[in-house]
């Protein structure tokens, strides 16, 4: 994966390994202030979180939705802005496509949010740093288990302090797949695309997911329990933290014709390095 926007611009070499060094260093000691941001976000939705409760119209809905994004942006926002003041702050969660040049941080503030005030678990929070488009850093936390999963560029993943591999599988017929929609209201398009692909895999894969959020798929492929992801449309903050992890556990990450993917990008594939051109394969007929 690499998302650059240009890669025909040339800086001088002693300069440009200064930076990526220097970058490295400081992404390292970045680290540990970005779990505990995510730590403190993620015991205050704990506490706010029941397997009992269930809303009653799609209005209690979002406004459970929004008071638990308003908790976790509140944990989050100062430390992180404290740990990097030159990186700007995406504000709007839901947006796509590339950003301006400079650090940005990307978070989602409880990814899975609908899991969340349904009572299910399968919700984390997730803070990303991005350089000029490339994520360099990133770290998502599960609270209900405590477990915090982290990459750096170059650096390789983690589940705490254990190195993450993705799958050696080959054969897509042996494949543990899995796919989901981007948020609600997608247009009639994506819908088609998906149900095909949904298809298409079925017939192609061992068996096939479709859950939502795209982070808690992307770390079961980085961690080689689960071996290939994809997803049509494209959401900056469920797609990058995992794309980083998967990347770094020496998984491939491209779109899903198996061009280099990129927040210009229309779709995503994230799979196992011996699967990647299986899937790309079986999804590339999906028009």
């Amino acid at each position: 994966m690499s998302i650059h926007s240009d890669h025909s611009e040339q800086m001088n070499n002693d300069a440009m390994g200064r930076g990526r060094g220097a970058g490295r260093a400081e992404d390292e000691s970045l680290l540990p202030a970005v779990v505990a941001a995510l730590s403190v976000a993620g015991e205050r939705l704990v506490g706010r979180f029941s397997t009992e409760p269930r809303p009653r119209s799609r209005e209690d809905i979002f406004a459970a939705l929004g008071a638990n994004d308003a908790v976790s942006l509140d944990a989050l926002r100062e430390p992180l802005s404290r740990a990097r003041p030159e990186a700007r702050w995406v504000e709007d969660e839901l947006e796509c496509g590339p950003l301006p040049p400079g650090e940005w941080w990307v978070t989602d503030t409880v990814e899975g949010n609908i899991n969340h005030v349904h009572g299910m678990a399968d919700w984390c929070v997730t803070a990303t740093l991005v350089r000029d488009n490339e994520p360099v850093l990133t770290a998502v936390h599960l609270p209900l288990t405590g477990d915090t999963y982290t990459a750096r560029k170059g650096a390789g993943a983690t589940l705490g302090t254990r190195r993450i591999r993705a799958s050696a599988k080959t054969e897509l017929g042996a494949a543990f797949v899995g796919t989901g929609q981007a948020r609600p209201g997608e247009d009639e398009e994506t819908y088609r695309r998906i149900g095909m692909s949904v298809t298409a895999m079925l017939r192609s894969a061992l068996v096939l997911r479709v859950s939502v959020p795209a982070t808690l798929q992307l770390i079961q492929v980085a961690a080689g329990r689960m071996d290939v992801f994809w997803q049509y449309s494209q959401i900056r903050s469920g797609l990058l933290a995992g794309a980083l992890l998967v990347e770094e556990a020496g998984g491939a990450v491209t779109d899903t014709r198996g061009e280099r993917w990129s927040l210009a990008s229309e779709d995503f594939l994230a799979a196992a390095p011996g699967l990647h051109a299986g899937a790309a394969f079986v999804l590339s007929t999906i028009r």
